[in-house]
């Protein structure tokens, strides 16, 4: 199926930033002709969310997870310790990039560590860094 295809792309923000949700939402919207968007202000809740999903239907888990790293009650890092403790998603369809304004090496570098995630993304988002990141093709 190719990228450009009328599939609906599921994300999920893991964000405790609003105002950078709402932001990200609407590049979102903007590089993605048709997606489903669901923001989580922290790792817990995203967790909690994520294992309702896996429970009723996991054909229904995200495509993909942005997850900022520096939240309260569950951080990045803690977030995919759980979401690898719990096996949230055994067949692998959810692909984890890490989306954030930390500069530092070591956190990137911790980031790349992770088999779960596929990359990390500096802050701020934008139309074109969203289209590469979901393999939209340019028009």
């Amino acid at each position: 199926m190719s990228p450009n295809s009328d599939k609906t792309v599921s994300v999920l923000l893991v964000d405790d930033d609003e105002i950078n949700n709402f932001i990200s939402i609407k590049l979102i919207k903007k590089a993605l002709t048709s997606s489903n968007i669901m923001a989580c202000l922290n790792g817990k809740f995203a967790i909690e969310q994520l294992l309702e999903i896996q429970r009723k239907d996991p054909d229904k888990l995200p495509d993909y997870i942005l997850l900022d790293i520096n939240m309260p009650i569950m951080n990045g890092w803690e977030f995919l310790d759980e979401y690898k403790r719990l096996n949230v998603d055994p067949l692998g369809k959810s692909k984890i990039y890490i989306i954030s304004s930390s500069v530092f090496s070591n956190d990137i570098n911790k980031a790349r560590s992770y088999p779960l995630v596929k990359d990390f993304i500096s802050k701020p988002l934008n139309v074109e860094k969203i289209k590469e990141l979901f393999n939209v093709a340019q028009v």
